[in-house]
């Protein structure tokens, strides 16, 4: 994973959405995650192989697919908080932490003592 980009990652969610037919929400994104919480840079779940920030060791993304069974479109209900698809359409949304270890593998955080090993890129 050291040395791709950031649209890797957000191509790969948005092809194997969409080759079941689903909507990726644009809207919202993903997140570095540092000394705050939400940080830069922004991990969007579409994106182009390629493009984007370089990921290197180190870095911790807070990854978060959100996909629509129809429509991407999303709208904010009156709370302020509250996020639906604007054609009623359910929706997904999971996080999954993930770090750039030093061999410039990720490790998922979300999922402890899961790390890729080279044989499995």
């Amino acid at each position: 994973i050291n040395g791709n980009h950031l649209g890797d990652i957000g191509n790969a969610i948005q092809t194997y959405a969409e080759s079941f037919g689903y909507g990726v929400i644009r809207d919202l994104t993903g997140h570095g995650i540092g000394r705050a919480m939400h940080e830069e840079p922004s991990v969007p779940n579409f994106g182009k192989p390629g493009h984007g920030t370089r990921l290197r060791p180190g870095m911790t993304l807070a990854v978060e697919p959100m996909i629509a069974m129809g429509d991407y479109h999303v709208a904010e209900l009156e709370d302020g908080w509250t996020i639906v698809t604007e054609d009623g359409s359910v929706c997904s949304h999971y996080e999954h932490t993930i770090a750039i270890n030093e061999h410039g593998l990720p490790e998922l955080l979300t999922y402890p003592g899961f790390a890729l090993t080279e044989e499995a890129e």
